[in-house]
């Protein structure tokens, strides 16, 4: 499955992942910013968001719809960036073709087997209670009231808003899709395969279970010290978009000549 995709700039490619309630219009900010900065920007959208609409009973392989629409777009090698979903997805693409990655910049990640903390458990109880009362407009809320900070400006409240109401409305109307087997597979082991630079970060005021999966991946990847993006949520490149162009942009500055 070919992703839509919105690109600028020339360079090194560098591919945008977002997040769970979001798409790739969450990039907006950061694509100018990167091409002014001597890249060549990609943000996609992950099947069931924004306009990758999943046809009727396919089983969905993300990575490897990244992997082919990159191959379509004549991007060889690039660095991947991933919030929250995006950065799960990066590193599925990045265990399938790491002879590809040139660096891996990864935002919001927890693993899947770490247990829910209270907040984040009942952030999803929210939703998904307001969704079963078909309550579209209370499961949105609930949701921007969980992704965001408090300090995120009304702007951005709006913008997650409508991202989360379009990637809910897709999941009324067509379910969620049947996932193909995870290529990380169980525990850290194929994780700790990985020889590819990477960067960890976290928002400042996201919930603890991100901080506890991001400095395990740090380790993990042996990628330091996980970053902290100040005064930002779980969406920390959408509220803080300078912040993250800044450390992945002195990221890539770092990374060894193509």
């Amino acid at each position: 499955m070919l992703l839509p995709s919105d690109e600028t700039g020339r360079g090194r490619p560098v591919v945008l992942l977002h997040a769970r309630p979001t798409d790739r219009t969450m990039w907006g900010a950061h694509l100018p910013l990167l091409a002014d900065a001597g890249v060549r920007a990609i943000a996609l959208d992950l099947p069931g968001h924004g306009d990758a609409v999943v046809p009727e009973d396919r089983e969905v392989a993300p990575w490897t719809d990244v992997l082919d629409t990159l191959d379509h777009l004549g991007a060889d090698r690039f660095v991947l960036a991933g919030n929250s979903l995006g950065a799960l997805v990066a590193l599925q693409a990045a265990v399938t073709a790491p002879e590809r990655v040139e660096g891996l910049v990864l935002v919001g990640y927890r693993p899947h087997d770490q247990p829910a903390s209270p907040h984040l458990q009942a952030a999803w109880d929210a939703e998904r209670t307001a969704l079963a009362a078909g309550d579209l407009d209370a499961a949105v809320t609930a949701g921007v009231e969980a992704w965001t900070s408090a300090g995120a400006t009304d702007e951005v409240r709006a913008h997650t808003a409508r991202m989360l109401r379009g990637r809910l409305t897709q999941q009324l109307v067509h379910g969620e899709p049947a996932l193909a087997a995870d290529p990380l597979g169980e525990g850290t082991a194929a994780l700790r395969t990985l020889t590819v630079p990477a960067l960890v970060g976290v928002g400042e005021h996201d919930m603890p279970d991100f901080f506890e999966g991001g400095e395990a991946l740090a380790r993990d990847l042996d990628a330091g010290q996980a970053a902290v993006i100040p005064a930002a949520g779980h969406l920390a490149p959408l509220e803080q978009p300078s912040a993250f162009c800044t450390l992945l942009l002195d990221f890539i500055r770092r990374l060894p000549e193509r």
